[in-house]
């Protein structure tokens, strides 16, 4: 079976179960304070997720585009990848356990479908704790199926709980779905929970039943909901019965053109093998980050640092394997013609993307030769009876000067030093704990939360955007936004800093909306309809074929899907703090709702 095969058949089996499918989201989220990427097909629906209705009902399923970082280091073994696809159906307070779990072993085993051997199956399901109950119904439902209770394992939360994505919101315990490799068990004790290799997980349902709060309670959700997710790279691989997703039809052109700007075969030995999937991976990931619609580019802060460094480890891990310099934007061609028919953006996007990327390897091009002045530099500091390079020595090149670990070790060893790695690995602990404590300090897009507060300032933002248009002209867009129960960040196209003048009658046009007390309706609609009536957004992929839009009087009308107060009299007094740069023709507002 083919990728794009599985993809048509998966969204087929759902749609036929009644569920509409709709467009995969951006890579970049817009209602999760807590992640810088989208990680799960979960999280553009977690305004629905919490009891908003959806404008294409209550069954949903698409193919989303995912990215996870956390286990950058664990790439170029057989199952890890920065992106991937995937496949997800969602009950928005409709089915619940019985029929998801029905309709995940027809998917998997009927003759129709994916016709997986009942007999490599095997399932585990949520032992229970103090949070939540054992989950006997899942597991009583799988034995009426007819699979074997040995073929079935209680495992604790953190083999069977899936979410909140972030710190808050949505979450309950899962059941997920193993294929039995053949290899021989690692011990009396293997199972699913075992990194040995014989279970690879393919397929989650989640349980959505309880929302945990920021003081880590897990309160029972009013609205049951279902969300499942195969891992489109994972169950190809399986079905073309290959030992690694690098070795599927989704890696096959990819894996081709760095073979030729290589001129080495891959699969030669270990350490050639993993420098090829790292820069398949990375570059892979690195397109799809550059080809989305929020046009994140190479940066040392939030998405564009982890770009920059996606794209520099790739740089790196080609170099080892012979990849002549300015390579990049070629293998980026290969992922667009693999990837273009089903994420059109990436056609749209191709000569930004190629731009980007000449211009990032060219920039760590010349890191490198900076890095190699430093690293001589230190080595003439050191005694002559100094032959190791002490940790913060080591970290200092790779933090301050960019400069890699490896190629640092490499050196040395050329002129008879050590590293002392431990040292490095410590100082790399301390500086990413002084980020993470930053970063939990800095909301990074969307809403923060859903609470009534958060909700009154993004209703400000509509007015505020449709002020800003009334003001400097029809040109101005949205470009992002950051909302908390505090205050709020508006990000717009302009090309100038506005004049004192400009931000005092924006200010005035959105009190006089607030003082008119508008209500604010919610209309469901088709694209067409809503692009008809005037309203404003980003017609793009992101929305399905019906959508929300919100009309605040004869003031605002919007395409969102965010909370929203009732009426604009509930607001309160509209204050602009600042108006700042935020990057080039990027203008940015910081404002707050006084009472």
């Amino acid at each position: 079976m083919r990728s794009y095969e599985l993809r048509e058949k998966y969204l087929s089996f759902f749609r036929e179960k009644g569920h509409a499918v709709i467009p995969s989201a951006s890579v970049i989220p817009e209602n999760d304070p807590t992640v810088l990427f989208t990680t799960a097909g979960m999280h553009p629906l977690v305004p629905y997720l919490l009891g908003a209705s959806h404008p294409e009902g209550k069954r949903l399923t698409n193919v989303q585009k995912c990215i996870r970082t956390g286990d950058i280091d664990e790439v170029g073994d057989a199952t890890h990848c920065t992106f991937f696809e995937m496949l997800g159906n969602w009950s928005l307070g409709d089915y619940f356990k019985k029929e998801a779990i029905q309709w995940s072993w027809e998917f998997l085993t009927s003759e129709k479908w994916l016709n997986i051997p009942r007999e490599k199956l095997y399932v585990t399901v949520f032992a229970g704790d103090e949070d939540a109950p054992r989950d006997m119904e899942s597991f009583n439902l799988w034995v009426s199926m007819g699979v074997p209770e040995d073929h079935i394992f209680f495992l604790p939360k953190e083999n069977n709980w899936w979410g909140p994505a972030g710190q808050t919101g949505p979450c309950g315990p899962d059941t997920e779905m193993f294929i039995d490799t053949g290899k021989p068990k690692c011990g009396p004790d293997c199972s699913p929970a075992c990194n040995c290799g014989k279970y690879v997980e393919i397929w989650n349902d989640v349980f959505m039943e309880y929302n945990k709060t920021h003081d880590g309670r897990y309160e029972p959700l009013s609205q049951k909901n279902v969300d499942t997710g195969m891992g489109l790279d994972r169950t190809i691989a399986i079905l073309q019965g290959v030992e690694s997703v690098y070795d599927t039809d989704l890696y096959k052109g990819i894996m081709d053109r760095i073979a030729q700007l290589a001129e080495k075969e891959y699969g030669q030995d270990p350490e050639t093998t993993r420098a090829y999937r790292i820069v398949a991976d990375h570059i892979r990931t690195s397109t799809f980050i550059l080809g989305d619609e929020k046009g994140v580019t190479p940066s040392n802060v939030d998405q564009g640092y982890v770009l920059r460094r996606l794209i520099r480890r790739a740089v790196r891990y080609g170099l080892q394997i012979g990849i002549p310099e300015g390579s990049t934007p070629r293998i980026a061609e290969a992922v667009i013609d693999q990837y273009g028919s089903v994420y059109p953006e990436l056609v749209k996007n191709r000569q930004f993307i190629m731009n980007e990327l000449s211009l990032e390897e060219e920039k760590f091009q010349r890191t490198i030769k900076q890095g190699l002045k430093e690293f001589d530099k230190l080595i003439s500091r050191l005694g002559a009876d100094t032959k190791t390079i002490a940790g913060h020595d080591a970290f200092r090149l790779y933090d301050t000067f960019g400069f890699p670990i490896e190629f640092t070790q490499e050196l040395a060893e050329e002129k008879g030093f050590k590293v002392d790695i431990e040292g490095f690995k410590e100082s790399f602990r301390r500086h990413q704990e002084i980020s993470q404590a930053g970063a939990s300090q800095r909301f990074k897009g969307g809403l923060a939360d859903h609470t009534e507060e958060t909700a009154r300032l993004h209703t400000a933002t509509h007015l505020l955007h449709a002020a800003l248009r009334k003001v400097l002209g029809d040109e101005v867009a949205q470009k992002g936004s950051n909302i908390t129960a505090e205050r709020l960040r508006f990000d717009f196209s302009f090309s100038r800093k506005m004049t004192p003048e400009e931000i005092e009658q924006v200010e005035r046009l959105v009190n006089e909306a607030i003082d008119k007390d508008y209500e604010v309706v919610c209309e469901e609609m088709s694209l067409e309809d809503a692009r008809n009536s005037g309203a404003i957004g980003l017609f793009e992929s992101k929305y399905g074929s019906r959508v929300k839009v919100y009309t605040i009087g004869d003031f605002s009308k919007e395409l969102c899907g965010g909370p929203h107060a009732t009426r604009t009299g509930e607001l309160g007094r509209f204050r602009i703090v600042k108006e700042e740069s935020s990057s080039a023709g990027v203008r940015r507002i910081r404002a707050v709702l006084e009472h």
